[in-house]
């Protein structure tokens, strides 16, 4: 799919807004039903207004680096990788991103690690399949 939005300006706009806890400017890069998974948890969250809620709602202080941006040629798929740092711990972690036609993010599946159960008090946010 060609969309007339950069993707990977999108996605970049995305990273910098998580990182800045800005959660209106993140929310400008989702599609209104964005769908969101976490296969290492069995996790999906369903909408922009959970999505943003389970970024928000997040535990703990976490920081983010972008490591790589690779955007395929029609600008419908941006994979990405980054490296979380939580305390001393670092975790690096994969995303793949699919866009709407208005070049809004639609479609997000992070990859991490290891498998791990999520942490408590999220479950209003997701459906565990």
């Amino acid at each position: 799919m060609t969309t007339t939005a950069d993707p990977r300006a999108t996605v970049e706009s995305y990273w910098t807004a998580a990182g800045l806890r800005d959660w209106d400017a993140f929310a400008a890069t989702l599609a209104d039903e964005v769908l969101y998974d976490l296969p290492q948890t069995r996790e999906r969250i369903r909408g922009k207004e959970r999505y943003v809620s389970f970024n928000r709602e997040y535990p703990g202080e976490w920081r983010v680096r972008v490591e790589r941006i690779v955007a395929d040629r029609d600008g419908g798929q941006v994979a990405v990788r980054t490296l979380f740092t939580v305390g001393a711990r670092e975790m690096p972690a994969i995303h793949f991103f699919t866009f709407d036609a208005e070049g809004r993010i639609s479609e997000i599946t992070d990859f991490w690690p290891e498998p791990y159960e999520p942490p408590a008090g999220r479950e209003h946010l997701v459906e565990r399949y």
